[in-house]
């Protein structure tokens, strides 16, 4: 059962129950994912081209808000997106992400989980999104990424997800000088990044979160 909660900073995040987990920081889920995934990642870079890859892509927030980036920095972005278990259309539309985000975002939100899975598509003109429904580990991942937001459940919560071999395999379709970014600090994660041949830094987290991962793939 999908339960839709408001967060801190008035953000919604969903609850799972079968989980006892959420797909969001309950001290605000709009303020988590731009530390964590934007602040982190995102603005790390002075490309004008950027290609990421967001492991777990759930509510499309991380997506939405790295589209209003975008459009305010003028780059763009080929976005790929990797979720299992797509939410309900239900849930996807009493989500208030775009009220809190910028106005050049409303509207996306809707077109972004309305498009088509396993296809580019043309969300604006400088945001390419590609949906894939799969397992992470069966997923082929053959696109050399600049940036990956690794944005699945904690690692207590589905352990399989955060092993050395998959991190890996991101690894290998990640370019030199790239950079991984993830919620979660705890120490097996470190080590299972750091194993599988990043550099790994902990940075201050997002209120509720004392710090989060950063790890670069870096040039030989």
């Amino acid at each position: 059962m999908h339960e839709v909660v408001i967060t801190k900073d008035g953000s919604h995040s969903i609850y799972v129950h079968e989980l006892d987990e959420h797909y969001h920081s309950v001290h605000g889920a709009i303020t988590e994912s731009r530390h964590v995934f934007i602040e982190a990642g995102l603005k790390q870079f002075k490309n004008r081209q950027i290609r990421i890859l967001e492991m777990g892509f759930g509510t499309g927030l991380n997506a939405l808000l790295t589209l209003a980036e975008a459009n305010q920095s003028d780059i763009s972005i080929y976005y790929t997106g990797i979720e299992k278990y797509p939410l309900e259309k239900t849930i996807i539309e009493s989500l208030n992400f775009e009220s809190l985000t910028d106005h050049t975002v409303t509207g996306m939100l809707k077109l972004i989980h309305d498009s088509p899975w396993h296809q580019d598509v043309l969300i604006k003109p400088g945001f390419i999104l590609k949906k894939l429904q799969c397992d992470m580990h069966e997923m082929e991942l053959i696109d050399e990424f600049d940036l990956v937001y690794f944005d699945a459940f904690a690692p207590e919560k589905q352990p399989e997800l955060w092993t050395k071999d998959l991190f890996s395999k991101i690894f290998l379709s990640m370019k030199s000088n790239s950079i991984l970014t993830t919620y979660s600090s705890k120490g097996m994660v470190r080590r299972n990044l750091e194993a599988a041949g990043f550099r790994v830094e902990k940075i201050p987290g997002p209120p509720g979160k004392r710090e989060i991962t950063r790890a670069y793939k870096s040039s030989m």
